[in-house]
């Protein structure tokens, strides 16, 4: 892996673990935290959208948007799990 393609990853997860905190209101982690939320986000949101059998356009928007639903999943259950 470049590391150009670890900063991308980054930037992506950065942005949909924003995203997510914004949707979930309040479901933040900072920088560092949102960046491992969006990464693991987009890890469940693939594995999730596939499973169902959603395909969501290519790219950098796709990509965004796929990393955002699954961290969107992953803010939900953390706040499940915490009370």
């Amino acid at each position: 892996m470049t590391l150009q393609a670890i900063l991308i990853w980054c930037v992506i997860g950065a942005v949909a673990g924003w995203l997510a905190g914004l949707i979930m209101k309040g479901g933040g982690f900072g920088l560092i935290g949102n960046i491992i939320v969006g990464i693991i986000g987009a890890f469940v949101g693939g594995w999730l959208l596939d499973t169902l059998g959603i395909v969501i356009a290519g790219g950098l928007v796709g990509a965004i948007i796929n990393a955002t639903i699954g961290a969107v999943v992953v803010l939900f259950a953390l706040k499940l799990i915490r009370g």
